[in-house]
């Protein structure tokens, strides 16, 4: 077969170069790209003669062969030195890092050192090698050479994305994908090992890198993507789980099940609810018995209560506290108690690790959430604060400001709450925050008599794409009461 020649892969088109910033649902990353190829030209070859690889590999590796590349014997001795046991830790390390450092050609991490995931921390002295890389070997030039390809492997994963979120949307009963100010966003990555789908959680980013495979990973694509809807609920209600615990002792004859879901009773308790879920979805009640053999033990009861979800209109945010409550322990107890679990593990749909759970600041936010909700103000209010020091992230603080904006307003301290809620307006909010910080904006601007203000306010939130639907119905109500005045 003709060997496909760079001219081919990498050729010129008359598109616009992808952006620098990361900010699509569904794009590719540049950070990725440059630390794939920086790997690849070291030696990293695991899955390069498979057939479902992409054609792009092979160019760009046979590209930087001819470049004078000075730093290369470096990353060389860098790259050996850091190899992992298995070629799959061995990709895993190098995905953590390129998700956690800034874009080029900075490569700086994103987060302080607390914050920083342990596997992308052990390759901190990677950053000034990956500088003096993608300046020697002119990477960004790839990177924009690179853009046709990249764009028709999006192309593909476009319609199964949207299908998928909009069906998961859709059963969950919410009107966006966004949740509490959390991005989920998948990159395509054509430079690695092909059919690896890989999550990770850093902050309030939930990631998904796809590298290559015949058909796109639509499955795969769906279980991230529940995984980043249900798993805050099942965080929120872990006090009413730690009174069923007693029903996860059974966990231990399940010798098959993964010791991350094993040692971690939130995490098994989202996956049991995503299993039932897509058993749902599918309509393939038998995969419900095969789960529970394999040590999820609480997927036939999640998926007999969604037959009562699925009769009732509450939102699934809105029904997960009835569905975990009404968990009969005796009940559940002498379903278990029969059951023979399986000592092979299933051959079939491999869905993604799990991402782990929200760390650092991002997980101060959430403490803080949970005591403003609790109205543990003086407690909150602290939390709130710490998450400003603890990172420099813009959305994370916007969320701090708006918490720390709706505080004020509890203390009826008007001027404080409108200043706090501009301030979380200026540092770049997700679209549920944005959307709220103007609806009370527009509430507080209404009692104090300026009408004009609060009309654009509520109009204003009213535009914001993606915002909740409790927030956007809470601004027609402002705005049709202002109006009224």
């Amino acid at each position: 077969m003709k060997r496909l020649v760079l001219s081919a892969i990498l050729a010129l088109a008359a598109v616009a170069p992808a952006q620098q910033s990361e900010t699509g649902q569904l794009d590719a990353s540049p950070s990725l790209f440059t630390v794939m190829a920086a790997i690849n030209a070291a030696g990293y070859d695991t899955g390069l003669d498979s057939p479902a690889g992409d054609p792009l590999r092979k160019a760009i590796r046979e590209e930087l062969a001819k470049r004078q590349i000075p730093s290369l014997a470096a990353l060389r001795d860098f790259y050996a030195a850091h190899r992992k046991r298995t070629s799959a830790e061995d990709l895993n390390q190098y995905i953590s890092f390129a998700l956690s450092v800034s874009s080029p050609p900075a490569f700086q991490f994103k987060e302080k050192d607390a914050d920083i995931p342990p596997d992308a921390a052990a390759l901190k002295d990677l950053t000034p090698l990956l500088v003096a890389f993608y300046k020697e070997a002119n990477v960004g030039e790839l990177w924009r050479r690179s853009q046709p390809r990249i764009l028709e492997a999006i192309a593909r994963y476009h319609r199964p994305v949207l299908e998928n979120v909009e069906q998961v949307n859709a059963y969950l009963r919410q009107p966006t994908s966004g949740v509490r100010g959390r991005r989920f966003q998948i990159f395509i990555e054509l430079d690695a090992e092909p059919n690896q789908v890989q999550t990770r959680s850093y902050g309030y980013d939930y990631y998904v890198v796809v590298t290559p495979s015949p058909e796109p990973r639509a499955f795969d694509i769906r279980h991230a993507y529940l995984h980043y809807t249900l798993e805050p609920l099942t965080t929120r209600y872990r006090e009413i789980l730690d009174r069923k615990k007693m029903l996860f002792d059974h966990v231990e004859r399940a010798t098959v099940l993964d010791d991350s879901f094993r040692h971690d009773q939130l995490l098994l308790t989202t996956e049991c609810l995503i299993k039932a879920v897509e058993a749902r979805l599918d309509h393939n009640p038998g995969v419900v018995d095969e789960d529970l053999h394999q040590g999820f033990i609480l997927t036939p009861y999640f998926y007999e209560q969604l037959g009562l979800y699925q009769k009732q209109e509450a939102s699934m945010a809105e029904y997960y506290l009835e569905l975990l409550g009404s968990i009969d322990l005796a009940k559940e107890e002498r379903r278990l108690s029969q059951v023979e679990f399986s000592t092979q593990k299933r051959v079939g749909n491999a869905a993604p690790a799990p991402a782990p759970a929200l760390q650092g600041a991002a997980k101060t936010l959430e403490q803080a959430e949970d005591l403003y909700a609790a109205r543990e103000l003086d407690r909150a209010k602290q939390m709130f604060l710490a998450v400003l020091e603890q990172t420099a992230e813009k959305p994370l603080h916007a969320s701090a400001y708006y918490g720390l904006a709706r505080i004020a307003a509890l203390e009826k301290d008007p001027a404080t709450a409108e200043r706090l809620f501009l301030k979380a307006l200026d540092n770049d909010p997700g679209p549920q925050v944005k959307a709220w910080c103007l609806v009370y904006l527009g509430r507080l601007a209404g009692l104090a008599q300026e009408f004009e203000k609060a009309t654009r306010y509520f109009r204003d939130a009213l535009e914001v794409q993606g915002g909740s639907q409790k927030a956007l119905d809470a601004a027609r109500t402002g705005l049709q009461q202002v109006l009224g005045k």
